[in-house]
């Protein structure tokens, strides 16, 4: 075996000599490599750094990495480019494509990509030198094993040293390639399975073949999986006809056997995998221990059988999928959580086909107790082409066009894409189509071979060995720090920190050899990111920066820099790092500096960074204040602790700017005063008021957040935001109703007034102050009876008395703050009726003093401040009578209308709406609401219409169109009343009808008829006349567009003030077309008349533009006649059309002749277009002829040449040929549907019936029973009959004379339906008077007119019948297509030519079309 190799590469004659291993081993060592071009690997790396396990690792240095890119780095291999996916034939994945990798910048390089140089040399010479033959097959344990295509099975060791060469060539000659391999799990055992369906078994210790199975499965198939199971003498293995077998390996008497069990049939469905579940030896005591499982898959279905300890099918399921792509199957032991604090091992099966996977759970409580659980399905959008798993939570799949994709199952995100082109996978397409034993294999799973590459791709304890055609390749996952590592040595430091982030916040995927709790690691990884930023800054600083460039390229260099630094030391919650050594490194360059400062403040203002060391807050204060930020300093004092400030140099900053939150925020927080800052600021407002000056906008912004502190210590709350604490907050506020409740100030002036904190901010906003102090007053303080404190708070009535002592005892204040006053006092005794109390004198002051009519000053705004005392209930002993009575003295129409709205006087407050000039057009959606609600009596209706009446003129004069609204809606009062009571007053009776018929329109349907109002003929009349009054250009527009008017009498309006368009109109639609068309020519002639005389002037007497003016009267005119000639010709007769358009031919012809010569060529030929318009179309009305004739009379053509007639003839002959192309083609067409028809009802007479059934259905005797001469009947329904049965159940009726018969059963449901009876008779032509009849071979043949007994009609239905055919009766389709049919059949000179009796004379039958245009 060996021996025969070594000969081989020695190129000796030496043949097998059958001797032991340890002996051809020794020989071994006495040739020298360099004969055999065997490369040296004596100190070929291992894959050690690439696999987990401390034993039996392979072995391999840092330069090995190299080795599967172009470049020789590991740096330019990992570093795989972003590159969009290649299109690619998808049966051809060798094709040459350029390699399209994708490493996604959240997760960095997963995957480290190696090939085994030390095996892959060796076999590229094996091949190349012994002929060995290329790759075909790969298993992996402690040792690698690789077949080929010759037979042979190469073993190496984890040095990659070739440790035994199995078989040899000529055996490989007998058995083809080797199809399949599998070493057991102690790695003692080796299975081989060859494309001739033969199986060895090797002793890996010895290199000694122990069996030779060719018995295993039927001969003439190749092996296409052999696996061990845990049970080392027991074993599976399928072929290429679809079947699998379980291999028992016994040892008798130091006989070995084999002994073969088939437990899938591929008669079934062909198995194409086959993977039993191997138990992982870390789980202790798993129930599936003494459980052998093995997943099968074929074409169509999943199936998971146990071997051991019985053989019994535990779960199946229908696996779809595209025919060309295999099913695939892969085992894994994974954590479950099944809740909050329990999780479990259990085994999950994998399975694809196509583009899904499926995951399914395998639950066992004990032997006898195996349940299947899906846990997830994932949709690709790519097609499979094999699947394993990297460890429990990442799966790798590899794609037909061999790219592989590492997915994490829990999410489904997939992390990277390698592309595997360089390595050329091998594919077991021809063992799946069974060539080497003559292609005996279904079509289905020839196919589906095309992409067979189950043993090209091994998974081993966490790493991936992919076998090529001329390499291996290893692939296993980075661990975190090379991950890390990697993206740095590319210089991608914020791809490196984004990914060393997700490390220290839990999210990242496919985690490797981060240990420990969640502690530990995230202490782990933030030392490592640390590190990372102390690079980058130092990099940033020296070699990254720009050494030339304006200060903005350095600003946005270092924008990108330095916000990076301060978000993960913030998401570290190292500050001190952040300010102290990053803060130093950044404060060598002042830009750097600056930006770093200014990159702060959003983390400040969202209180991520709520302290910073004195030395950084002063660098920042410094900064802000060199740049005029200051507003931006004082945003982010108040969202700092205090502590870390410099209270000095803060405050006085503040002072200086105006910062006024700050100043606040500092007091309260860092020296916990909330009376001081209080004191000041409004000593600083009470000047600002003082000065008489209009306040600017930062004293009106410090006077509204004065008061909003007010109202937040009051409140327990603290300024701007959070709370104060619990034990200071009883202090604060007795301390701040002191402050602001305080007689006088502890710097009192000489002219200071009582109380001067409580009257600036009245002074500032009475009315926000005010409700401030509303505020103030719910807190539980105030429900005491003393009040909050006695001893250092004023109660309720204290502060009241203060405020009448302020407002009403002293000048200055303006109505409405003096209405907001009593406003609030009001609400607030409704409120608190025993603790406030308020001398009812006072509100009767106010109230004369808000409605003294004298004062024409701040009219609205003592009117808003007299409702709101009103409807704060401040007025209730007021005489009612008294108050109306000072509102209407004081013009107050609003209160006057809430008196009157209490008093439910409602027409009263019409007047109130019409008297206010504000809200006159209020008025109509106030009667409106009234009398469209039910809320309101009838009487209340009523009295608010008849107001509404008296009031028309001055509703109208307001407007018009919401007066005709209310008139059509909501008034009950008949238009005309209506009309009758603005009968002295023409226009605003006009105006009023005009907002009535405006409101019709708009709201009037075509759909919704019944909701249309209708108007009075009277009154459109009326209207109509008024129109013509004051707006005539509108009548004729109005008449066409309305209905509802007598003619007679509207017509008379019209001819009053000769109006012609609407005179016309009118004479028109009563049906006097000729009188419309003599008004309408009248108007035409004088309009012609003008322009004739316009013309005939001299050139300096006429300009272009009278002309064309003159033209466009003539060319309207014109067209108005035409439309009425149009309209009207249709419904007259040949004469009467001549009567219309043969004077407006006359016109125009004469016109033309007498402005021949006086105006230009290009203002005739305008002319002559109009008049060639008139003709065009009156050529659809009037005959040819005749227009011809008319015109050969024109003294313009009778004397004249051919030249000027031409064109009008050649136009009447162009309408003639449009005219007969019309008509033959319409005759073509109609000769085809009459073809068509006869042809269908020629198809339907010559159909033969069927009968349904043997017997007839009335007797349910056979009809070719062997009675007397019989007919028998069959209808087109299938229905059969003996003629003397239907005469015996009456089927059969008297139509025209003609007897017909109708089938029974098919109307027995449908009897006394004439309609549906003639569906079911069976006749064969119209003068057939029965059905037909078919004669039976048994039955006698006798008379087709058999005896019956005939069914009369009675008279009465008779004539019914008779008057229904009457009315009904027409000139059926048929008929119309012979009667056209016959008009081409006779004489062919008279072809086209219809009789003047046929029915295409009629009128209806006639084609109105109108001639092309003259050109």
């Amino acid at each position: 075996m060996a021996e025969g190799l070594e000969s081989a590469l020695a190129a000796t004659a030496a043949s097998y000599t059958g001797k032991d291993v340890v002996e051809m081993s020794a020989s071994l060592e006495s040739f020298d490599d360099s004969d055999l071009d065997i490369p040296d690997v004596d100190d070929v790396p291992t894959l050690e750094s690439i696999l987990n396990e401390p034993d039996d690792v392979f072995e391999l240095d840092e330069s090995e990495l190299g080795l599967f890119s172009s470049h020789a780095t590991e740096s330019s291999q990992d570093a795989v480019s972003v590159s969009s996916t290649t299109s690619i034939d998808r049966t051809s994945p060798q094709k040459q494509r350029k390699k399209s990798s994708i490493m996604y910048a959240a997760h960095g390089s997963i995957i480290r990509h190696v090939m085994l140089k030390g095996i892959s040399s060796q076999l590229v010479s094996a091949a190349d030198r012994v002929d060995a033959g290329k790759p075909t097959a790969m298993a992996v344990s402690a040792l690698i094993a690789i077949g080929t295509s010759h037979g042979l099975i190469l073993v190496f060791d984890p040095k990659q040293a070739l440790k035994w060469c199995l078989g040899s060539t000529a055996v490989g000659a007998q058995y083809g390639a080797v199809s399949a391999l599998c070493v057991n799990n102690d790695c003692s055992r080796l299975l081989a399975g060859f494309a001739k369906g033969q199986i060895t078994m090797w002793d890996l210790s010895s290199g000694k073949l122990l069996r030779t199975i060719t018995d295993a499965h039927p001969p003439g198939s190749a092996v296409l999986h052999i696996k061990f199971t845990d049970d080392p003498t027991l074993a599976i293995c399928s072929d290429s006809g679809g079947s699998v077998f379980e291999l028992s390996f016994k040892r008798v008497m130091g006989m070995r056997s084999c002994e073969s069990r088939c437990l899938f049939s591929g008669s079934r469905g062909e198995v194409c995998t086959i993977e039993p579940l191997h138990m992982n030896t870390s789980v202790k005591d798993h129930p599936l221990q003494d459980v052998s499982l093995v997943a099968m898959a074929t074409l169509s279905k999943i199936l998971i059988v146990t071997i051991k300890p019985k053989l019994q099918v535990l779960f199946t399921k229908p696996l779809k999928g595209d025919p060309t792509s295999l099913p695939l199957l892969t085992w894994q032991f994974v954590i479950i959580q099944v809740s909050d604090s329990a999780r479990v091992i259990d085994p999950v099966l994998a399975f694809a086909r196509g583009n899904t996977m499926y995951f399914f759970q395998v639950m066992c409580q004990d032997i006898a107790n195996i349940k299947f659980a899906p846990l997830q399905k994932i949709e690709l959008p790519y097609m499979l082409l094999n699947i394993a798993w990297f460890n429990s939570r990442t799966l790798v799949t590899v794609d037909t066009t061999e790219r592989l994709h590492v997915i994490d199952v829990r999410t489904e995100e997939e992390l990277e894409v390698i592309d595997l082109v360089d390595v050329e996978l091998v594919y077991g397409t021809s063992y799946f189509k069974s060539l080497a034993t003559g292609g005996n294999v279904s079509k289905a799973l020839a196919l589906a071979g095309e992409h067979a590459c189950y043993q090209s791709i091994v998974s081993y304890t966490g790493q991936l060995l992919f076998v090529g055609t001329k390499s291996v390749h290893v692939m296993t996952m980075r661990t975190w720090k090379e991950r890390i590592d990697l993206l740095v040595k590319q210089n991608k430091f914020k791809d490196a920190l984004t990914v060393a982030l997700s490390f220290y916040t839990g999210r990242a995927k496919a985690v490797v050899g981060l240990i420990g709790g969640q502690h530990k690691r995230k202490l782990a990884v933030a030392d490592k990111i640390l590190e990372l930023l102390f690079t980058y800054v130092d990099l940033s600083l020296t070699q990254q920066c720009p050494e030339r460039g304006t200060i903005e390229v350095l600003e946005h260099h270092f924008q990108e820099v330095v916000p990076l630094c301060v978000e993960y030391c913030l998401t570290l919650q190292r500050t001190d790092i952040l300010f102290s050594t990053l803060y130093e490194k950044f404060s060598e360059d002042t830009i750097a500096k600056g930006v770093f400062l200014e990159c702060l403040e959003p983390y400040i203002l969202n209180d991520k960074l709520v302290s910073i060391t004195p030395i950084v807050m002063k660098a920042f204060v410094e900064h802000y204040e060199l740049k005029g930020m200051l507003q931006n300093v004082e945003a982010c004092i108040v969202h700092m602790d205090v502590a870390s400030l410099d209270i000095h140099q803060v405050v006085s900053l503040c002072w200086a700017h105006g910062l006024y939150d700050a100043i606040l925020y500092i007091y309260n927080k860092g020296m916990g005063d909330y009376v001081t800052p209080l004191e000041e600021l409004l000593t600083v407002l009470q000047a600002a008021i003082k000065s008489s000056k209009q306040l600017t906008d930062e004293q009106i912004k410090l006077g509204n957040k004065l008061l909003v502190y007010i109202s937040c210590c009051l409140a327990g709350r603290a300024y701007p935001f959070g709370d104060i604490e619990e034990n200071s907050v009883q202090t604060v506020k007795e301390s701040v109703f002191k402050c602001i409740t305080t007689l006088h100030t502890k710097k009192r002036s000489e002219d200071e007034t009582a109380y001067p904190h409580l009257k600036t901010l009245l002074q500032f906003d009475t009315r926000e102050f005010l409700n401030v102090l509303a505020l103030a007053f719910e807190e539980p303080e105030f429900d005491s009876p003393e009040g909050m404190n006695p001893y250092t708070v004023q109660s309720r009535q204290h502060v009241v008395d203060i405020l009448l002592q302020i407002m009403v005892e002293s000048v200055g204040f303006t109505p409405t703050e003096i209405g907001c006053l009593f406003t609030f006092l009001a609400r607030q005794m409704a409120k608190h009726e025993n603790s406030i109390q308020v001398n009812r004198l006072l509100f009767e002051q106010v109230l004369e003093f808000l409605s003294n009519p004298d004062d024409e000053s701040r009219h609205e705004e003592r009117q808003q401040a007299l409702l709101e005392l009103l409807n704060a209930g401040g007025l209730q002993q007021v005489n009612e009578s008294r108050l109306l009575t000072l509102a209407e003295n004081a013009r107050f129409f609003r209160v006057c209308e809430l008196l009157y709205d209490r008093r439910r006087e409602y027409y009263k407050i019409l007047d109130c709406y019409l008297k206010d000039s504000a809200r006159q057009h209020q008025a109509f959606f106030f009667v409106h609401g009234v009398m469209s609600e039910g809320f309101y009596t009838q009487e209340e209706k009523v009295a608010l219409q008849d107001e509404v009446i008296k009031r028309l003129e001055e509703l109208v004069t307001i407007d018009n169109k919401a007066m005709g609204q209310l008139i059509l809606t909501d008034l009950t009062h008949p238009i005309d009343d209506i009309v009758a009571k603005l009968q002295n007053k023409p226009v605003v009776l006009y105006e009023c009808l005009k907002g009535v018929v405006y409101h019709k329109e708009i709201s009037g349907s075509a759909i919704h008829v019944r909701e249309q109002t209708i108007i009075e003929p009277e009154v459109q009349e009326k209207y109509i006349e008024l129109m013509c009054t004051y707006n005539i250009n509108d009548v004729y527009t109005y008449i066409r567009n309305t209905e509802n008017y007598r003619i007679e009498e509207t017509l008379e309006i019209v001819r009053k003030y000769k109006l012609t368009n609407a005179t016309a109109y009118l004479l028109e639609k009563a049906g006097d077309v000729q009188g419309a068309f003599r008004i309408m020519l009248e108007t035409l002639q004088a309009t012609v008349k003008s322009f004739i005389e316009l013309a005939s002037k001299n050139s300096e007497e006429k300009t272009d533009s009278d002309m064309a003016l003159s033209f466009s009267s003539v060319h309207a005119s014109v067209m108005v006649l035409v439309q009425l000639c149009q309209r009207n010709s249709t419904r007259l007769d040949e004469t009467e059309r001549q009567a219309l358009w043969f004077p407006l031919l006359d016109l125009m012809m004469s016109a033309q002749r007498r402005i021949k010569g006086s105006i230009s060529n290009t203002q005739f030929e305008e002319f002559k277009e109009l008049t060639k318009h008139v003709l065009n179309s009156m050529m659809g009305y009037i005959a040819l002829p005749a227009i011809l004739q008319k015109t050969m009379q024109d003294p313009t053509y009778s004397s004249g040449k051919f030249g000027d007639m031409r064109e009008l003839v050649l136009g009447m002959l162009d309408t003639y040929n449009y005219e007969k192309t019309l008509l033959k083609t319409t005759n073509s067409l109609l000769n085809h549907d009459l073809h068509w028809s006869l042809a269908n009802l020629t198809v339907a007479a010559n159909r033969g019936l069927v009968s349904k059934d043997d017997v007839c259905h009335v007797c349910n005797k056979p009809y070719t029973y062997p009675i007397e001469e019989e007919s028998v009947l069959v209808f087109s329904c299938g229905h059969t009959y003996h003629l003397s049965c239907l005469h015996s159940v009456g089927s059969c009726t008297m139509i025209e004379g003609m007897q017909h018969w109708f089938c029974y059963q098919c109307n027995s449901n449908k009897r006394g339906s004439l309609r549906d009876r003639k569906k079911s008779l069976t006749q064969l032509s119209p003068t057939t008077t029965s059905p037909p009849t078919v004669k039976v071979a048994s039955v006698k043949t006798g008379d087709k007119h058999a005896k019956s007994q005939e069914i009369q009609l009675e008279t009465v239905q008779e004539l019914a019948l008779a008057h229904l055919k009457k009315s009904m009766k027409g000139p059926s389709r048929l008929a119309i297509l012979s009667e056209l049919s016959r008009a081409n059949r006779g004489n062919p000179a008279d072809k086209g030519i219809v009789s003047s009796d046929s029915i295409l004379h009629k009128e209806s039958f006639k084609l109105q079309l109108a001639s092309p245009p003259l050109e």
